[in-house]
């Protein structure tokens, strides 16, 4: 058992080091693609994100997962944030975004700065992914070089978002599927799902867990019981209550910590797209809990490489697409950011899919 968990933890590392050696693997992107153009652009995030932060915490989490939503969707191109026109159908309203999303405003704030500052030069999809970097580190986690030099796309595709989306209660072989379509493996799976230490879901993404899972008309029999009880107490079985958000991490819940892997082992896990990671029997995923859960280090450093590497996916670079200068609309577009975001939910912070 010993050997085995060495064994585990071996290859864990031999993976998160592999991959930091080559952690711009998209040579077209670079941390240094601003420095002459707009070499403020890190730190003007950063502004309006602490301001943010302070009033809404839980912004962080929500800009974490708008990045993971906008990658895993034609990718990293900003197409989550187009609004529906005549000629595009949003993926704001695909139903792993619907009600769901959060930090649009924040976005189009955070690009109404950069662009009095540096006016056409930055993509929304570059804001998008250092936002992502910028909460990570403003809630006490790992920060890293963000590869810069996406462009924005011209067009959305609410269909993929409902095909690859992750959803809530995935099983882990439905879950492993989605990742590797990606392009996206086991570790980065785990790691990935570690953003799950902040943030808030609505009780409608896991009350089945409560209640009916697996249509049994019982709880999960793998959830604590004395967490169900404290679950159930925040999401009564009245039919009212889908909208009550509870922490996805129930110890610390606006901290970027490894607590999120300690809660799985103790069946605290709130999505069931959490606990299979630790719960499925002889699955690989549960030696990087453990190792993750032991080592905090480790798993900061593989939730970097993974970040890194899911934000290289799919980029739009050189000539391709443009760099909007509204951040909801394509260039051209005469609707301008008076238009309000209208697909996402300002008070809700549901999670539909895995992270």
């Amino acid at each position: 058992m010993m050997m085995n968990s060495l064994f585990g933890l071996t290859s864990v590392l031999c993976f998160v080091v592999g991959t930091l050696i080559l952690p711009f693997s998209n040579a077209q992107l670079d941390p240094s693609f601003y420095n002459t153009t707009c070499p403020n652009v890190h730190s003007i995030v950063s502004n309006v994100l602490t301001n943010v932060s302070k009033s809404d915490p839980r912004m962080l989490a929500s800009l974490i997962r708008l990045h993971f939503h906008d990658c895993f969707v034609q990718g990293c191109d900003g197409s989550i944030l187009l609004n529906d026109t005549s000629s595009i159908v949003s993926e704001q309203s695909a139903g792993p975004n619907n009600n769901s999303i959060r930090g649009l405003d924040v976005i189009n704030q955070i690009k109404t700065a950069v662009e009095n500052a540096c006016p056409a030069v930055v993509s929304c999809a570059d804001i998008v992914a250092l936002a992502a970097e910028v909460s990570s580190e403003l809630a006490n986690g790992p920060s890293w070089q963000v590869p810069l030099g996406r462009r924005d796309s011209l067009t959305a595709n609410q269909t993929l978002a409902n095909q690859n989306l992750p959803a809530a209660n995935f099983n882990l072989t439905l879950l492993i599927s989605r990742f590797a379509n990606q392009n996206l493996n086991i570790t980065d799976l785990v790691a990935l799902s570690g953003a799950h230490t902040i943030g808030r879901a609505q009780c409608r993404f896991f009350s089945n867990r409560l209640y009916n899972f697996s249509s049994s008309g019982n709880p999960d029999p793998t959830l604590n019981t004395s967490y169900l009880q404290t679950l159930k107490s925040i999401c009564p079985n009245d039919g009212g209550s889908g909208t009550n958000l509870t922490n996805l991490d129930l110890t610390t819940p606006d901290t970027f910590d490894n607590n999120y892997y300690s809660n799985l082992q103790q069946q605290n896990g709130l999505l069931q797209s959490d606990q299979e990671l630790w719960n499925t029997t002889g699955a690989s995923t549960i030696t990087i809990v453990n190792s993750f859960s032991s080592n905090q280090t480790l798993f900061f450093e593989a939730f970097k490489a993974s970040m890194i590497k899911m934000g290289n996916i799919g980029v739009l670079t050189g000539s391709q697409g443009e760099i909007r200068t509204q951040c909801n609309f394509v260039n051209g577009n005469s609707s301008g950011l008076a238009t309000l975001v209208t697909k996402q939910s300002q008070d809700n912070d549901g999670r539909v899919s895995s992270i």
